[in-house]
């Protein structure tokens, strides 16, 4: 009974050390690639939608996003990928600021503008 029950402590912590371990992905560049709709939440000017689009090349991720209803894209100052967290610094409408998200899954990110501000990137399609 002693054995079965170390045996069985054993499989619980290998079980628990599986899942903990999966829940620590690393998200790739390439997770980012393409086109986002990014909707801040809650600013002084209400919500907003930014059209972005991420491309990497020789390892380097850059950002781009539309400013205005020409439809012209901007390139971002930088654009970083550390562990699950890509941080895009930018100036929109005569303002620096950066852009933080996380992975939520494989079409959706969230995280904020500033950290003031609720960010969501859905992937357009």
């Amino acid at each position: 009974m002693k054995k079965l029950s170390i045996n069985f402590f054993g499989l619980l912590i290998a079980l628990s050390a599986t899942f903990a371990l999966s829940s620590f992905t690393t998200v790739t560049p390439e997770y980012y690639e393409g086109k986002w709709e990014v909707t801040v939440f809650d600013t002084p000017q209400g919500t907003a939608t930014i059209p972005m689009r991420f491309e990497t090349k020789d390892g380097k991720t850059t950002g781009y996003f539309i400013a205005d209803p020409s439809g012209a894209e901007t390139q971002m100052t930088s654009v970083s990928i550390t562990g699950d967290n890509l941080v895009a610094y930018f100036n929109i409408t005569g303002y620096d600021v950066y852009l933080s998200l996380v992975k939520k899954d494989d079409d959706v990110s969230k995280g904020s503008l500033m950290d003031m501000f609720t960010a969501e990137a859905k992937r357009a399609k």
